[in-house]
């Protein structure tokens, strides 16, 4: 359990590591979470600091989930060696979610991070790399028709388990666990969109939509 603990604990530092405040920084002390929707992922950095930096936000954003699921379980601690009754897979399961969880609640920024989904996908580059496919087309077809990134990401998010569980169960468990749960947590996280939504007051995405009547103000949501 010492190294379940320690390597969770790592990830989750790994996680806190936002890329809005990284890049922020390396360009003389920006700080998103004052400007626009004030939260700090990538769709607030696309529309107040411009393309460049929001590629690089989303960057490090997927690498971290990259680097906890698949770089952490692996590492050699000293005062943490590696224990046999603990499962490979699920270590990596659980250090993929807790650099989640550091990318919304981070350490290093007074627990005011992002709503989750660059990371989570950045964990399924080494958990399941096709399953982006299917992630990223919902999402993309989410936000065409409605403009909501919100519910696009939390759309994208439920159809990973729901495609597990028509094309992988039983075998691949540990994986739609992995994915039911993170489904919850990024609806969870998407909690204050959900109730915009409801009382009519969301900002939509046009740019992306299909049939767009009108320009609405970008929308709020984060990955």
């Amino acid at each position: 359990m010492l190294e379940l603990g320690v390597k969770f604990l790592i990830s989750y530092f790994i996680g806190s590591l936002m890329g809005a405040m990284i890049i922020g920084r390396l360009r003389g002390g920006v700080d998103i979470r004052t400007m626009g929707s004030g939260n700090a992922g990538g769709t607030n950095a696309l529309r107040t600091q411009g393309a460049l930096f929001a590629f690089l936000v989303v960057v490090v954003d997927v690498g971290k989930g990259v680097i906890a699921a698949g770089v952490v379980p692996g590492l050699e601690v000293p005062f943490a060696p590696e224990d046999p009754e603990i499962s490979r897979t699920w270590l990596t399961m659980c250090c993929a979610g807790a650099a989640v969880m550091g990318h919304v609640w981070p350490i290093y920024h007074r627990f005011q991070g992002g709503k989750g989904a660059a990371t989570f996908v950045g964990t399924l580059i080494v958990l399941g790399p096709l399953l982006i496919a299917v992630v990223l087309l919902v999402w993309l077809i989410v936000v065409m028709l409605s403009g909501y990134v919100g519910l696009a990401s939390m759309s994208a998010a439920v159809s990973l388990p729901v495609w597990l569980a028509f094309t992988r169960l039983p075998d691949d468990q540990p994986l739609f666990i992995y994915g039911t749960v993170m489904a919850a947590f990024i609806i969870y996280c998407h909690r204050a969109n959900i109730q915009r939504m409801r009382g009519g007051v969301e900002n939509r995405y046009t740019k992306l939509m299909l049939f767009s009547r009108k320009k609405q103000p970008a929308a709020d949501d984060e990955p």
